[in-house]
């Protein structure tokens, strides 16, 4: 584990860059395929505690608002050889952890060079325009032990949603370093 930092490639504004990745449900994702007011694209992976602590509370921001207002989208870009991770793995990890929305795997790392991702957790959170508006953590809680006590994301998709301006565009989540193939 190589605890990082996530860093701002992509650029508040900027637009989402698209993809096409297949999901553990066997069907293939891009950006057309969500349609909500909002869209959290997350990095995470299989085996990073820094996830596994918060899958919990991705999986209950889903579950806070409807499909229309947001839709959050889980893409693992690790090196699908490294220890636990691959189609497989993710298939067991989002059954284990009940995930409410699409985990889908990017085997060449494109998207996650493209989006300038480099830890898990990794978020994303962009407006109905997909223009990117916050890139950031999921809540305050930025090692595995802690309890969250200010739920950011859930905050900012709020304000998105009730059209206010979101006080910090860039709020650096903190995890394990992406995997990427040698």
């Amino acid at each position: 584990m190589v605890k990082t930092a996530s860093s701002q490639v992509l650029k508040t504004g900027q637009k989402a860059p698209d993809f096409s990745l297949k999901g553990v449900d066997g069907k293939n994702y891009t950006l057309d395929s969500f349609n909500s007011k909002t869209l959290l694209v997350v990095f995470i992976c299989n085996h990073c505690p820094y996830v596994k602590a918060r899958i919990g509370d991705i999986v209950q921001l889903q579950a806070k608002f409807k499909s229309s207002e947001l839709q959050i989208v889980g893409i693992n870009s690790n090196d699908p050889n490294y220890q636990d991770e691959g189609y497989d793995n993710m298939i067991k990890f989002a059954k284990d952890n009940r995930l409410n929305f699409p985990y889908v795997i990017d085997e060449s790392q494109d998207v996650a060079r493209s989006y300038g991702a480099v830890c898990t957790p990794d978020p994303f959170l962009f407006d109905a325009s997909r223009r990117l508006v916050f890139h950031g953590r999921i809540n305050d809680a930025l090692e595995p032990g802690m309890i969250p006590k200010t739920n950011v994301m859930e905050d900012n998709v709020r304000k998105l949603l009730r059209g206010e301006k979101i006080d910090k565009d860039f709020d650096p989540s903190i995890g394990c370093s992406i995997k990427w193939k040698s």
